[in-house]
């Protein structure tokens, strides 16, 4: 059984575009809950890296889940398809990934976490909080999100 990688997808691109990208998106996850199987667009020819659980949220995200890590490269297809930019945050932490790629005007970025950093914090698990940098945090993901910022900072 595949560990699931959470996906989360924002377009940059004027509203008549991003109306487009919804529909494509919203006519896949149909055809998910009708199939009961992974999605891709169909000018994406691909046999892997499907779109799973896949929802537009209100602040025009996309949501979705990949089997095991991100699905970078069908992303980046899809905006070099409708000429967008966009941002992407993914997470899989039982294999320890998790990452934000940009791409702006044909230029991707990917900017993810390594061992060592995972290896900056740590779990007390007598009592379920997570110790950083001298301070306590009741999950880890706040922490993630200062690593990766860092990163992402030192990478500009």
């Amino acid at each position: 059984m595949a560990n699931w990688c959470n996906n989360v997808v924002w377009f940059e691109a004027d509203p008549t575009t991003l109306q487009s990208i919804k529909n494509m998106f919203l006519q896949m996850a149909k055809k998910e809950k009708a199939t009961r199987e992974g999605q891709l667009p169909a000018f994406i020819k691909d046999e892997r890296d499907w779109f799973f659980d896949i929802r537009w949220e209100e602040e025009d995200a996309l949501y979705y889940d990949t089997r095991w890590s991100p699905n970078i490269e069908i992303v980046r297809q899809i905006a070099e398809h409708y000429k967008v930019n966009f941002t992407y945050d993914y997470e899989e932490l039982g294999c320890l990934v998790y990452g934000r790629v940009t791409y702006t005007d044909g230029i991707l970025t990917n900017t993810f976490l390594e061992q060592s950093d995972f290896d900056a914090f740590e779990l007390d698990e007598d009592t379920d909080l997570y110790h950083f940098e001298g301070e306590t945090y009741e999950s880890e993901f706040e922490i993630l999100e200062t690593l990766l910022d860092r990163k992402i900072a030192l990478n500009n």
